[in-house]
């Protein structure tokens, strides 16, 4: 339950602390056990539309990005599977997500301020 890292290419600047504002790029799938590396339906991604600017670990992104993208540096780009109860649990983000599903995504922490 929670959130499990997987390096895909090392960092080497500055980690997130909660409250910075950090730059990623990044693309979403659904969880499917049956999919290589368990990449389902890809249901949202920034490549191609621009990065994605946030505070995190504030509760302005669900609780899996807050706990995972803190355990980055800037550079690194990593897997992110993130359980229901950490994603969008129960009631699922309609037209996008199924309830209680759980998600993989892949982010590149670009920068942290």
């Amino acid at each position: 339950m929670g959130v499990t890292k997987t390096i895909i290419k090392e960092g080497s600047g500055a980690q997130p602390v909660k409250g910075n504002t950090v730059t990623i790029e990044y693309t979403g799938w659904l969880h499917d056990a049956a999919k290589p590396e368990g990449k389902g339906e890809k249901f949202d991604s920034s490549v191609g539309r621009g990065d994605f600017v946030v505070n995190i670990g504030v509760g302005q992104v669900i609780k899996g990005w807050d706990e995972g993208v803190t355990q980055m540096k800037v550079g690194e780009k990593a897997s992110l599977h993130i359980t229901a109860d950490y994603a969008y649990g129960a009631r699922g983000f309609p037209g996008h997500i199924p309830p209680n599903a759980d998600l993989i995504f892949d982010v590149e922490l670009k920068k942290t301020a």
